[in-house]
Order: structure tokens, then sequence, then C-alpha cells
């Protein structure tokens, strides 16, 4: 599938945007032309520019207001549309967009938009240029793709056909089946944007609120699958009009994009191949548009381990130790690596040395069965690989960056569930389950139940994309969590079984308290427990200081849950927050923060498969709290 961006999803000036198209890997681009009038390039530089980068000019963009305008009014639009010809030749593109009349619009008459749309064709026809004609979904007189292609039917030339923009059909929630009849021949080029869904005007939603394919609401794997049965056979380009982008660095914008291009011909590919609709039957290969699979998604069964780096060892081995850990060992040849284990859970902590720095999750490796599959679906999906450095005798982790610059390492799953680095830290065979046999095994920790990643407000959308691309994992609706500084967002990453997740927490910018949410909100490794009372109750004689929960809380439990006096007493020695559904309970408890990171102890009962959001707000309240008080020198 051939792939091209609009300049104007970028930031930056014409000359950057076209080196981070080339250097993400796009085919081509769409020339917008507020980009290049503010150019100080002529567009013979611009052009010669695109062809030493490897990119096309696929498209120049967008002509306003051409069609139904009396005669007097079209001249003069023939005239500056003539002029952009001349222009365009320069720059060596051969396709101009021509939106449906917004705004001078007076003939409300589709014979009459035929006939001035052929006569454009036939001088954009002395030029060697065509014209794609889009139905914008606020035009005046024409704001749908089946009108818009009606007129080009009327206007009959071959210099004149059809664009079609994903968002202004579903936004409309037109139904895009019509694609299918639409010749081939007709659609000259094709433009996709997804969006949340809003409740506001049509033209304030797409200026300002689209996004990639695959981070909105809209189906788009359904509409490249039309238009692959349409028999559409040019590039696949992304035109998105969003603040964020505007502002956000040019290369990792353009690399998101082309992610989420790669994943959509990828679901539509497999949609082909398994749909029982229009063009079902099919080889998805042989559609002239030229969707690929990529490598199968190996959702994760577990996490093999985290890995926390820290300049204070100290600290965050005594934590781990209050919690029940053992010391597993040392890495045979990388002396700053130790392995701290309990059940199957296993932290892997890098020693910084006395630099002070601040504990904090640097990466964790997933179980995967076929691990160097993964790693070749990330590598297409244009994930930056992280190279693990290591002797010849030693396990090759596939690993790669997520976009906040956490590291995943795809491990091999094997049928004894011991990890395939197990032994380089000395951990062979049943040790790595039973090393911590010293603990209770009716109260102790099993497992990772999860890993809390904090988010850049503008990055969230990437990051979910991210992780559904890359790790199959599906976005669930996210939450908004209120604190004292503002609200969270929360959404919970999960494979489609539920065996797997993570979270994705995004905290608000530009907040007057944005210390504590922009710049400290705390990522966080959730620990699955058995017996949560009294591993609270060990690790509170071990010294642990965990984070404190108000009084009220208790109280307030009493009504939503009707608990008995003594349970609500033993949740509230041990600082313990529950929650209940229909499927079951869920109780938890957190340790103090360590630099940006902590860690939640959390015991399932029943089949509870949530996260217990309801409960956030009084941890968010506590540690903003302490980290207020630290600023203020009050002691705990």
């Amino acid at each position: 599938m051939r792939t091209s961006v609009a300049t104007v999803c970028l930031s930056g000036t014409l000359a950057e945007k076209l080196r981070a198209a080339s250097d993400a890997g796009y085919d081509g681009v769409e020339i917008f032309e507020q980009d290049l009038v503010v150019s100080p390039h002529s567009p013979e530089q611009i052009r010669a520019r695109g062809e030493q980068l490897g990119l096309s000019f696929d498209l120049y963009q967008p002509f306003r207001d051409l069609d139904g305008v009396g005669e007097e009014q079209f001249l003069d639009n023939l005239r500056r549309l003539e002029s952009k010809f001349r222009i365009m030749q320069r720059l060596n593109v051969d396709m101009i967009l021509i939106c449906t009349n917004v705004g001078t619009a007076t003939i409300d008459d589709d014979e009459v938009c035929a006939s001035q749309l052929r006569r454009a064709g036939e001088l954009a026809a002395g030029y060697g240029i065509r014209l794609a004609y889009e139905a914008l979904a606020w035009g005046k007189y024409v704001n749908t793709y089946r009108h818009a292609y009606r007129i080009v039917e009327l206007a009959d030339h071959p210099n004149v056909g059809t664009c079609l923009d994903s968002f202004h059909i579903l936004s409309r929630a037109d139904d895009p089946s019509g694609i299918v009849d639409i010749p081939a021949e007709k659609i000259f080029f094709v433009q996709l944007a997804d969006a949340p869904r809003r409740d506001m005007d049509l033209l304030s939603w797409s200026r300002h609120h689209r996004v990639f394919p695959g981070e909105g609401d809209f189906d788009l794997v359904e509409f490249l699958r039309l238009l692959a049965v349409a028999g559409y056979d040019g590039p696949v380009s992304l035109e998105i009009f969003n603040d964020s982008f505007r502002q956000a660095d040019v290369s990792r914008t353009a690399v998101d994009g082309l992610r989420s291009l790669r994943w959509l011909e990828d679901q539509a590919y497999r949609a082909l191949d398994t749909g029982t609709g229009a063009g079902s039957g099919t080889d998805p290969g042989s559609y002239p548009v030229g969707l690929a699979a990529l490598p199968e998604a190996t959702t994760p069964s577990s996490y093999s381990f985290v890995e926390l780096h820290t300049g204070r060892l100290g600290e965050i081995t005594k934590l781990l130790h209050q919690l029940g850990f053992v010391l597993g060992g040392y890495h045979r040849t990388k002396e700053d690596f130790q392995v701290w284990v309990q059940g199957d859970a296993r932290i892997v902590v890098r020693d910084l040395g006395p630099t002070g720095s601040d504990t904090a999750i640097d990466s964790f490796g997933v179980d995967v069965k076929g691990a160097e599959r993964s790693a070749a679906r990330a590598e297409k999906l244009s994930a930056e690989p992280l190279v693990r450095q290591r002797q010849d005798d030693e396990a090759e982790l596939h690993g790669v960056y997520t976009p906040d610059g956490t590291g995943i390492y795809f491990c091999e799953a094997t049928e004894d569930g011991v990890p395939v680095w197990a032994e380089e830290f000395g951990l062979i065979g049943e040790d790595v389950r039973t090393i911590d046999a010293v603990t209770d095994a009716h109260s102790r920790i099993t497992g990772v139940d999860h890993v809390g990643l904090a988010q850049r407000w503008h990055r969230h959308d990437e990051a979910a994309l991210y992780f559904t691309s890359v790790l199959g994992l599906q976005a669930h609706a996210p939450d908004a969590v209120p604190s004292p500084a503002g609200y969270v967002h929360s959404r919970v990453m999960s494979a489609p079984d539920g065996d797997f997740s993570l979270t994705l927490n995004v905290a608000p910018e530009g907040s007057e308290q944005g210390d504590f949410l922009a710049a400290s909100y705390p990522e966080h490794v959730t620990l699955e427990v058995t017996g949560i009372i009294e591993l609270a109750r060990r690790a509170r004689r071990r010294g642990l200081e965990m984070l404190p929960v108000p009084e009220n809380y208790y109280d307030d439990l009493v009504s939503r849950f009707n608990l008995d006096d003594e349970t609500v007493a033993e949740l509230r020695e041990c600082n313990v927050l529950y929650d209940r559904d229909e499927h079951g309970e869920y109780l938890r408890f957190y340790t103090g923060t360590l630099g940006t990171m902590f860690f939640e102890l959390v015991e399932r009962r029943g089949d509870y498969a949530g996260h217990g959001v309801d409960n956030t707000p009084v941890r968010l309240a506590a540690q903003y709290r302490v980290l207020r008080d630290a600023a203020r020198g009050i002691p705990s």
C-alpha cells in the first residue's frame, strides 16, 4: 500500500516536514498550499528536495469555492485555478483537491456544478493535471460523497474524479458502503482521518480534533476494506487537523502516523481474509491498493520481569525485602544488575551507583509465543529497537522502546514457566519459583498484575495505538479520575482474553499544581497477592511505610458495602482499600513513592477483573498530601 501524509498534519517548516516524512518511511506527501506560501524556497527547490528524499508529491490542496457560482465569479475562479496549475507544474504535482463550495455558492443546481467542473477539467487537461472533487461535510449545497460523485458523473471528463475523505463521510454518520459502486478509475485520491465522537459542529470537530487511524472512534478498517474492494489503486493519505500535532515533535508525529497506516492496512487485510461481505473469498493481497499483512500479533500472557533503575539502591532493596521478596542473585556479567523474586514476580534492579538518581521503571519483559515474530511486527510498526548488550551464551531478548521511552522485551514463553534469562542470575529450574519458600504460602506475592505508565497529555492517543498495534491489546474507555490538582485520565489496555493488562495514566499540564501532576505523577508496579491482610501486617512489622488512608474513607465503606465492623477494622489497620462488584472483590494497598514510582499490592477475590478505579481518588489525594508535606518540610 502506498502511503502519503498531508504536510498540514505536521509541525515545522515545509523542509522539516518533508524530511520527517521521508525519515518515517512514507512514499509521498500532499503539499498543503499554506506550507508552500510561507516557505522561503521556490517550487523548484521544493521539488528537488522531494526528489532527493525519495518522496512523490501526490496532491496539491486545497482549492476552495470553485463551483455553484455565477458566470462572472466562475471565470475569476478559473483564473485563480490556472495560476495554481502553473505552480503545480513547477512542483511536479499532477493532482489538485477541489473542495465543494462552502462560502460563495449561490446556485443549487447539479447540472451547473457539473458543467463548471467539466470546464475546469478541460483547463486542467492542458496542464496534465487531474481534479479530485471532495465533498466537505459542511458544504453549502454538496456535502456527501454520493452527491459529489453524482456531479463528477455528470461532468463526464477524464480529468475529473472524486476524493474520498473518511472524516467528511463518517462524521456525518454516512454509510460508506456506496464506495464500492464508484468506478475505481474515478476515485482519484483517498484521505484518512479518525476522530473521537464529539457532540459539536462539524467544522470545529474537523479542524481541531482529528486523530490518526486507530486513535478515534471511526471504523476505518471497514472504510479501507471497501476501498480495496472498489479497486482503488492510489495512495492512502493522512489528512489530520489537530492542534496538538501542529505543536508536537515533527519526527515523532510522522512515525506515529505511519504506524497507524500500517496497523490499519493489516487490519483491513485480515478483515478481507476472514470476512463474509463484499470482497470475501479473494486474496486480500491481490487488490490494486496493495494491502499487506503484518506478522501476527502474539498478545503477552504475563510479565516476565519488571526492571527498575536506581541511584538509591538501599531504599528499593529495603522495600522489596519488606514486601517479602528474596534476592535471587546477581547477573553473572553485569554486576550492577540483581533480581529479586517472589512467586512469579521478578523485579530486576540496576544499581546506578551513588548518583542519588530517582528509582524509576526502566523496562519490562512480556511472555509471548513467538518473540522473534513479535519483534518483527514491532519493527514494521516503526517501534524503535532496544538492543540488549549480552554475551554469546546469554539469552537474546528482542526489545523495543514505547513512545514514552519505557523498554519492552519480548521473552519466549516456556512450558515450565522458567524465564529464558533466569539462568544468567543463577536461577535454575525450580529455584525460580521456590526461592521465596520462606514466605508464608497463604500470604504472599504471586506475580505482576499490571504496570501503570504515566503519559504526557498530548501523547496518550499515540501510546494507546502503540500498545494496540504492537502488542495486540484492546483499549478500554478512559476514566477521568479527580485529584486535588486536577483530573487524571486513566485507560486500561488489556489482552482480548483479559489475562494481561497495563494502564496508561495521563495528568493535565499547565496546572498551577503541576509539580504533582505534570512533573511528578508516579508510575507503578501492581503485584498480585494472596492473603493481603496478613501480607500487609508482615510488611509493616518489617518497617514498610504504607500510603496512609483517611479515616473518612473507612466510614464511607460501611455505607457503600455494608461491611461488618471486624472487616472494616482489619482494612483500616492495614491501610487496605476495598471494592466489590457482582463478580468478586478487590483489595489493595500502596507503598510510599520512591523516586517516580511506587508499588501497589492487590488481591482479587472471585472473578473481579477491574482495577478499582473508584478508589483511585483516595490514592491520588494521599500522594498529593505526602508530596506537599515534603515540599513544605513537614515530617511524615
